[in-house]
């Protein structure tokens, strides 16, 4: 460490230390099973502490004496990527462990083969896997054909390795998934590419190591399957959650689910001839053919169910509709009676079709195996990944329609319940839409009660100087270890809170927006390095348009480019002696790691309140109320807070780091909760106009 000109950090031992005595004092059985619930540590570590090195150092060593697995989940990709090529090969190095680590990434990150040569080979099959129909028209495009044929020429050619993130250009969600799969879509062995399938070449290591290095949505998709399926058994396993404030926000997202109503009905009048389709393909076999003629009823009933609910649906919103309504929430997530009803009839329906569909499944594979002579195997080939989005989108409408049927039970957070109007190029539809605004249930149920042990670390844990709200949040045992750690930067000297005398109110957003462009017109031309962080796309692109081109010139822009391309571009720049300015949003105010001379301007434009009719967080408005509290005190501003914190902290990333953070919001010192966000932060030294 002395050798690379490093100092030794007191809150980084302490980190050490407590992790290490919350994990090595784990009861276990003979069996080594765990025993007792004093098995989670929770760490709020400030910039600067050495976080990564710390929870590693501490875990590893423990995990392997107890022949244990070590997951790091993260919640982003930058963070991946320096354990795997920065903070584990720095491990193995100083501190002499033997550890063999490998990097884990979701289906949905890697580019499919099949897909693609299916796509450029037969366009016309786009329209029977689209999950709605209004998306094959973008699928078709001639311009997206061109980027299908060019990445299977850059991969075929070695220059590109399959992995969405490494690509240097951003691409389009909407073009980038009919090229990937899922684990009902993929024939694995029985692939014809399986071994250059980019996924599976980035999955064969993980049973012989040591430490995975994976994200937060794949630690929770192998949960929601019962833990095992993608990552080790949970009860073997010690979790460690870097970026750990987003662990909540993460599982809520995994378990919402959307529905769109007109779009499943025409979905649902095409499924029955791809289903006859298949049947010809496969010579009529005799089984398929039962199972088949067996989703007549259930297939009706789904009908029935959806055309109720699309009557249900206009009458009660057809005047909101036309008023210019885009969005309807149900208050406290209680739906009226008659559309429960109705929906409990259209999850019993699909509940049957997705069971049939399992056995089409199951029937496939056999085939694809060569134990069904009288399916050709190329046939199942080619069919087994378009039922199993026939099961995918089934399970869809399963999933929304049962969260619709029945009440959340008492005493427990509630589910956020809305519709959405939609303009198809299909025409109107309607998708019914819900989520948990409280991930305590789930974790608790899922992760705590059975993993081995876990960590949750982050420099944003606490909310205005307390772990209250995050523990209640993620349901954590009451047995859990916290500790809050301070940076060992000197924040006063090094960093400048500046809030310069607005006159216009973020409440006000067109006059503000309008004052935050002129502000940035006077004062990016005198600065180097900077960081615009925005609260909205709309104000993003709003500012982008009113400022001058010799500013715009200097300019990237988040959403042109992907975030790690940004960063390059940026840095190369800076190095050239030149400006250079970046625009971004929430995901550029953390994770974007600049030090020194790379970054020393961060301007907020203001204070990152969440959407006011976002419908999760409506919903957990009232459900707050309801038991007494007060929403705004209790949730709002706590939010606030620990976003605010996360922003500021992309000023200072090292002891060296000098700069200013600006904001342009007055509410900080002009409100009576301003007062509560300024404790929270560190101790920059303010300037107040």
């Amino acid at each position: 460490m002395q050798n690379r000109g490093l100092k030794p950090r007191v809150s980084q031992k302490l980190m050490v230390a407590q992790i290490a005595r919350t994990i090595g004092a784990i009861q276990q059985t003979s069996e080594g099973e765990r025993n007792g619930d004093n098995h989670i540590c929770v760490v709020e570590a400030g910039t600067g502490t050495g976080k990564t090195l710390a929870y590693l150092l501490a875990s590893v060593p423990i995990a392997q004496a107890r022949k244990k697995k070590v997951v790091v989940a993260t919640a982003t990709v930058a963070l991946q990527e320096q354990l795997v090529m920065k903070d584990l090969p720095q491990l193995i190095a100083d501190a002499g462990l033997v550890v063999r680590y490998s990097l884990a990434k979701g289906r949905g990150r890697y580019f499919c083969l099949s897909q693609a040569e299916r796509h450029l080979e037969d366009q016309n099959e786009l329209g029977q896997i689209a999950l709605y129909e209004d998306e094959i028209a973008r699928k078709l495009d001639p311009v997206v054909i061109d980027q299908y044929r060019t990445l299977l020429n850059e991969f075929a050619a070695g220059r590109w390795d399959g992995d969405r993130d490494t690509l240097s250009d951003a691409i389009d969600e909407d073009v980038w998934r009919p090229l990937t799969s899922d684990h009902l879509q993929c024939t694995n062995r029985r692939c014809p590419h399986f071994s250059i399938c980019p996924f599976f070449q980035a999955r064969q290591a993980l049973d012989s190591v040591d430490l995975i290095v994976a994200n937060h949505d794949l630690v929770l998709a192998d949960l929601s399957l019962g833990g095992g399926a993608i990552l080790p058994d949970p009860s073997d396993t010690i979790y460690i959650f870097d970026e750990g404030h987003h662990l909540g926000d993460k599982t809520t997202g995994h378990f919402a689910y959307s529905m769109r109503v007109r779009g499943s009905q025409r979905w649902l009048s095409k499924t029955t001839r791809t289903l006859n389709k298949m049947l010809q393909d496969c010579g009529g076999h005799i089984v398929l053919t039962d199972y088949v003629q067996k989703l007549s009823t259930p297939f009706s009933d789904m009908e029935t169910s959806l055309e109720q609910l699309q009557l249900l649906l206009d009458g009660m919103f057809r005047e909101r509709i036309g008023s210019g309504e885009k969005r309807f929430r149900f208050a406290q997530g209680v739906l009226p009676l008659e559309l429960q009803d109705v929906c409990s009839g259209l999850a019993g329906s699909a509940e049957k079709v997705v069971a049939k569909f399992e056995q089409i499944v199951d029937v496939l594979k056999e085939a694809m195996d060569g134990e069904l002579a009288d399916i050709p195997r190329d046939v199942a080939e080619r069919w087994y990944p378009q039922v199993g989005i026939l099961l995918s989108r089934a399970q869809s409408v399963y999933w929304l329609s049962r969260s619709y049927s029945k009440a959340d039970p008492q005493g427990k957070s509630p589910t956020a319940r809305w519709i959405s109007a939609l303009d198809t190029a299909d025409g109107d539809d309607m998708e019914c839409r819900s989520s948990p605004v409280s991930a305590a249930d789930t974790l608790r149920e899922h992760l705590w009660q059975v993993c081995y042990g876990a960590v949750l670390t982050s420099a944003t844990l606490t909310a205005l100087g307390s772990f209250s709200r995050m523990s209640a949040d993620l349901g954590l045992p009451d047995g859990s270890s916290y500790e809050r750690l301070q940076s060992p930067f000197d924040f006063y000297s090094c960093g400048e809170l500046y809030v310069p005398a607005m006159k216009t109110d973020p409440k006000t957003p067109d006059q503000h927006t309008e004052e935050v462009a002129e502000y940035l017109e006077e004062h990016l031309p005198k600065m180097t390095s900077v960081l615009v962080l925005f609260s909205s796309w709309r104000q993003m692109f709003t500012v982008l348009e009113r400022i001058p081109d010799s500013i715009k010139n200097n300019v990237l822009v988040q959403g042109d480019l992907a975030k790690h391309e940004i960063i390059s571009r940026h840095k190369k720049q800076i190095d050239k002696d030149e400006a250079s300015i970046i625009f971004g949003l929430a995901s550029f105010a953390e994770g974007v790691d600049l030090p020194g001379s790379y970054l020393t301007e961060v301007i907020i434009t203001k204070l990152p309140f969440g959407v006011p009719d976002d419908p999760v967080d409506a919903t957990m408005a009232e459900w707050i109320e309801m038991q007494g509290g007060n929403a705004f005190e209790e949730w709002a501003v706590p939010m606030v807070s620990m976003r605010l914190t996360q922003a500021t902290g992309r000023l200072l990333r090292t002891e060296q780091d000098r700069g200013t953070i600006t904001l342009l919001d007055r509410r900080v010192v002009s409100r009576r909760y301003g007062r509560k966000l300024l404790d929270a932060l560190p101790p920059y030294r303010r300037n107040f106009a």
